[in-house]
Order: structure tokens, then C-alpha cells, then sequence
């Protein structure tokens, strides 16, 4: 539940680098409008994202945290997307069992070209995560 205190969610976003932050990229070029509460970390493709980092950044003070790859069948490394996509079943699962409600994780596969889609993604997470209000795992080691 949020509250009215002005605040506003964080969230992390873990970008693939070929695809997902071309279209974050594409977005800003493209001077689109989404909610300023993301930040981006780019990695080399969401396969190699360690699920550790998702949990340490709720942990740390995030309030959600958004993963975005490569739309299926793009990977520029052929299967990390869907790499990605099997080990985030398996943490949410795990997130939902520490007591961590799943929808403060975020999966989704966004391209270069899809710019539009990557503001119309990220108000999405952030509206959501808002709903959810403030993160209570932060500073839990």
C-alpha cells in the first residue's frame, strides 16, 4: 500500500546491452516521457545477470527491479535471453518463499527498435511497484 508522504519508488533496471538499452537509448533520443524512478545498469546480455544481484539490490534499498533482454529468437548470444528467462521463474519462486512479493520483479524482452515500448514498460513497473508501496526489505544482510 503507498502512502502519502511523497514518496516514490526506486527501481533497478538491468538492461541487456544490445537490445534492451539500444531501446532505452532509442527513448531518450526519441525524447518519450517515463517516470524518472528507474536506474539503469547495463549488462552483456540478461543471461549473464546473476539472480544474487537482483536479490542484493532489494536488499540495498530498491523498491522493484525490472530485467528486460533480447525478444526471443534475437539474443546476439543465441540463448542467454532464455537463459534468463528459466532463472527468473526459479527466483521468483524463490523470492515468493523468503516472503518478497513477486511483483516487485519485473521480466520482459525489449528490442532496439521499441523505444515507445520501453516508456510504456517502465510506467507499467512503476506504477506497479507504487502499488506496492515502500520496499521493508531494505537493510536486511
Amino acid at each position: 500500500m503507498a502512502d502519502n508522504t511523497g514518496w516514490e519508488p526506486k527501481i533497478i533496471a538491468f538492461l541487456c546491452n544490445w537490445c534492451s538499452y539500444a531501446g532505452a537509448d532509442l527513448a531518450g533520443t526519441s525524447r518519450l516521457q517515463y517516470p524518472p524512478n528507474i536506474r539503469i545498469i547495463r549488462v552483456p546480455c540478461s543471461g549473464r545477470l546473476n539472480p544474487l544481484f537482483i536479490i542484493k539490490a532489494l536488499a540495498e534499498g530498491a523498491d522493484g527491479v525490472m530485467v528486460s533482454g533480447c525478444h526471443p529468437g534475437d539474443c546476439h548470444y543465441l540463448s542467454g535471453n532464455m537463459y534468463a528467462r528459466r532463472r527468473f521463474t526459479v527466483l521468483k519462486k524463490l523470492i515468493t518463499t523468503a516472503g518478497i512479493n513477486p511483483d516487485r520483479v519485473h521480466f520482459t524482452w525489449i528490442s532496439a527498435s521499441e523505444g515507445g515500448r520501453f516508456a510504456e514498460v517502465v510506467k507499467e513497473v512503476t506504477e506497479r511497484v507504487r502499488k506496492l508501496g515502500p520496499n521493508h526489505l531494505t537493510g536486511v544482510k
